[in-house]
């Protein structure tokens, strides 16, 4: 069952006095239950992609049809205020998702791992300490599907494996997209695969089938 449809994706910006288009009329179909793997080289626009379907950013044409619920990209902290504290922003989401204040506290501060610095201002967080929390909060909620952009490699090993037990076994049954330069890490966690390239998005038969095709390029 298709629970992610895009149609005709456009997405440009502007650079200078010119247009650079990133997404040109893609197309994609993500099924219920997929780990798909996205490839393409450095700014092809696999992150603006991932943004695109979590709603962070709005394209500029074409549609984007959600049959399921849908994270924000992992580890992404734009949402954040950065003057509010980690507890602070907590207190925001669980408000906004309406989630257990005391359950998702207890979870939160376990598995960012952030100390006293939970209680202190987010502007005064390092990237990587931003996005544990970022990654705490996603999980906290059950979306229907997980976006994911190179979140895994964030931290030490640690909590890199506590990531990946999180995602491809405590949520097995959920929906992922992947974007990671690690082929190893997609053959051993993904399913599916698509390439983009020159703005279109190109299916593939198999993950090794894309990372060749990658690799080609």
């Amino acid at each position: 069952m298709i629970g992610l449809k895009c149609i005709g994706l456009t997405k440009t910006f502007k650079v200078g006095r010119k247009r650079r288009v990133v997404l040109d009329e893609a197309d994609l179909d993500v099924y219920k239950g997929d780990k798909l793997a996205v490839l393409g080289r450095n700014g092809a626009g696999k992150s603006t992609l991932i943004k695109l379907i979590g709603g962070v950013e709005h394209p500029t044409g074409g549609i984007i049809e959600r049959r399921m619920t849908i994270s924000w990209p992992l580890a992404f902290s734009g949402a954040f205020q950065g003057s509010l504290t980690g507890h602070d922003n907590l207190r925001f989401i669980c408000r906004v998702y309406d989630l257990p204040y005391e359950k998702t506290l207890d979870y939160v501060e376990d598995f960012a791992q952030l100390g006293r610095q939970f209680y202190e201002p987010v502007k005064t967080y390092s990237s990587g300490m931003q996005a544990r929390l970022a990654f705490a909060l996603s999980l906290a909620i059950e979306f229907d599907c997980y976006l994911i952009d190179e979140v895994i490699m964030v931290g030490d090993a640690r909590f890199s494996r506590r990531c990946e037990e999180e995602l491809f076994g405590k949520r097995s049954d959920r929906t992922l997209i992947v974007v990671s330069h690690q082929m190893d890490f997609l053959r051993r966690t993904c399913n599916r695969a698509v390439l983009l390239n020159d703005g279109k998005i190109q299916n593939c038969s198999s993950v090794e089938d894309a990372i060749q095709r990658y690799e080609a390029l």
